[in-house]
C-alpha cells in the first residue's frame, strides 16, 4: 500500500528529507549538499535512509521537492525513480499550486524553500507572520495580512560572513560559527566569531522592529528556522517561535495537496 509522503528541501549547504505518514514525521535525514554528487551516490545514500528507518520506499506515493540548487534537480529525480519508483514534484513547477499569491515583480525570482516556509507559517500561525531563516543566507520572508507572500530581505549568513573575512583579509584564520560565552575577543578567532555573532544577533532584532514598524504588522509572529536558527533564538527575545522543520512542514502541506493523500 502507498501510504508515505517523501518531502525533500534542496539548499545550498545540505539535502534534508523528510518521510511522513500523514502529518506524523516519520524520520528525517541530512546529506551534505555536494554539487558533484550523481544520481547513482545519491540513490545508494537513499536506500540506506529507508534500511535504517526500517521502511520500504515503495509505499511512497509521492515526493514533494524544493530546491534552490537546479544541477541536483536531475540527480534527485533520477535517484527517486529508482528507489521509490515514482517521479518527484518540484515546487515552482506549473502544475504544483502552492494556494500563495506572490506579490514579487517576478514571483519566479522567489526560492522555493521560501516560499514552502511562508505556505508553513501562515498555516500554523496566520497571517500576517514573519519567517526567519537562518542558514547559508539569512532570509526574512513576510506574509502580508490577506496572506499574500509580499516580499522579503537576504543577507548574508555568519558562515558566508566569516569566510568571506578569511578570504578577504590576509592576516585572518577560516574560523567555524560560534556563541561564545562573552563578549570581547582576547584572540583573533574568537574577536572574528563574536563580531559575526552578535553583529547578527543585533541586525536581526533591528531588523525585526523596522518590520514590525510597518503599517499592519506591531504584532506580527516572528517563525525562525533554519540550521543556525538555534544559535541565536535564544538572543532574540522578539522571536515568537523556532520551528527546526518548518520547510519540511510545507512541503507536507503542498505534498498532501498535490498528490491527494
Amino acid at each position: 500500500m502507498k501510504d508515505r509522503l517523501l518531502v525533500c528541501d534542496i539548499g545550498n549547504t545540505q539535502i534534508v528529507f523528510g518521510l511522513y505518514h500523514g502529518e506524523a514525521l516519520c524520520g528525517q535525514w541530512r546529506l551534505s549538499s555536494r554539487h558533484a554528487m550523481t544520481s547513482d551516490e545519491l540513490a545508494w545514500q537513499m536506500r540506506g535512509m529507508f534500511q535504517e528507518l526500517g521502511q520500504d520506499p515503495h509505499r511512497i506515493a509521492g515526493i514533494m521537492v524544493a530546491s534552490v540548487v537546479p544541477r541536483m534537480d536531475r540527480v534527485l529525480a533520477n535517484a527517486c525513480r529508482r528507489i521509490c519508483g515514482c517521479q518527484p514534484a518540484f515546487v515552482g513547477a506549473p502544475d504544483v499550486k502552492t494556494g500563495m499569491a506572490v506579490d514579487y515583480k517576478n514571483p519566479r525570482e522567489v526560492g522555493a524553500d521560501r516560499i514552502v516556509n511562508a505556505v508553513a507559517a501562515r498555516a500554523s500561525f496566520g497571517a500576517p507572520v514573519f519567517v526567519l531563516d537562518c542558514g547559508t543566507a539569512t532570509t526574512f520572508d513576510i506574509v502580508s495580512p490577506d496572506g499574500h507572500y509580499a516580499g522579503g530581505l537576504i543577507l548574508p549568513g555568519m558562515e558566508i560572513s566569516l569566510d568571506a573575512l578569511a578570504a578577504r583579509a590576509a592576516k585572518l584564520p577560516s574560523v567555524p560559527v560560534a556563541a561564545l560565552p562573552f563578549a570581547i575577543g582576547r584572540d583573533t578567532a574568537s574577536s572574528m566569531q563574536l563580531g559575526s555573532y552578535w553583529g547578527t544577533v543585533d541586525a536581526l532584532r533591528g531588523l525585526i522592529e523596522r518590520l514590525r514598524s510597518l503599517n499592519g504588522h506591531a504584532e506580527t509572529p516572528v517563525v525562525a528556522t533554519g540550521g543556525l536558527a538555534s544559535l541565536l533564538v535564544p538572543e532574540i527575545p522578539e522571536i515568537t517561535a523556532h520551528v527546526p522543520e518548518l520547510t519540511l512542514q510545507g512541503l507536507m502541506l503542498l505534498g498532501h495537496r498535490h498528490f491527494r493523500l
